[in-house]
């Protein structure tokens, strides 16, 4: 019998922007890819904890939860890879998906823009994957429904840390947190819903065939 998880609630009051059924579809059938996929996200997400302490050492707290978050991900990143094994799925770097890309570019290059940028980023992309595990575990082998219904906790933990470190960054001028944090929400749902040509982890549906391109709906459609 197939598990069934809900999104947590702060996650479902989050976004606005549901993943599309027609990428849950397309997981569906790509369980290899997605699961490579998964697990370059989590080495990638542990690189970026990692990132935080280089740049930001003198901040204790945020380094002291970077530090923990980055063992987090490696072990999300050890138990993806041993399910690729089971399924004799091997392992390679991916190259970062539209999703991550656009959303870094996105991201202030001066402080103090950068760090509170690069913290509505990652609580973004932790909210999106908790949202995504949410939508895919009705629909998989029990042992990736078991694996992602385990990962619904932590990732709706770390986007609230996140969430909480940019807030923060902010303390008393709470209107440009709402305005950076809607900007940034409006590019993650346009990333998420558009159709895209690249099958990932954060990936948007899949593009229709070529052939079929000419007559697709858009968006504003």
């Amino acid at each position: 019998m197939a598990l069934t998880e809900q999104v947590p609630e702060p996650i479902a009051t989050f976004f606005d922007t549901p993943t599309p059924a027609a990428w849950v579809d397309e997981a569906c059938k790509r369980l290899p890819e997605l699961l490579l996929d998964h697990a370059n996200c989590e080495l990638k997400a542990a690189s970026t904890a990692l990132g935080f302490i280089y740049r930001y050492p003198e901040r204790t707290v945020l380094a002291r939860r970077m530090s923990r978050l980055a063992r987090e991900e490696l072990r999300h990143f050890e138990q993806a890879k041993k399910l690729m094994d089971d399924m004799s799925v091997p392992f390679r770097r991916l190259s970062a998906s539209r999703y991550a890309g656009q959303l870094r570019q996105a991201v202030r290059r001066e402080e103090p823009g950068h760090l509170l940028d690069m913290l509505l980023v990652g609580a973004l992309i932790e909210a999106r994957s908790c949202e995504r595990f949410a939508a895919l575990i009705p629909h998989l082998p029990e042992n990736l429904s078991k694996f992602y219904a385990g990962l619904l906790a932590s990732e709706a933990r770390h986007f609230e840390q996140y969430l909480a470190f940019a807030k923060e960054e902010v303390s008393g001028r709470e209107e440009e947190f709402d305005e950076r944090l809607e900007e940034l929400k409006t590019l993650e749902a346009r990333l998420i819903s558009e159709p895209d040509d690249q099958f990932r982890f954060h990936s948007g549906p899949p593009s229709p065939p070529a052939n079929d391109r000419s007559r697709a709906p858009t968006v504003a459609d």
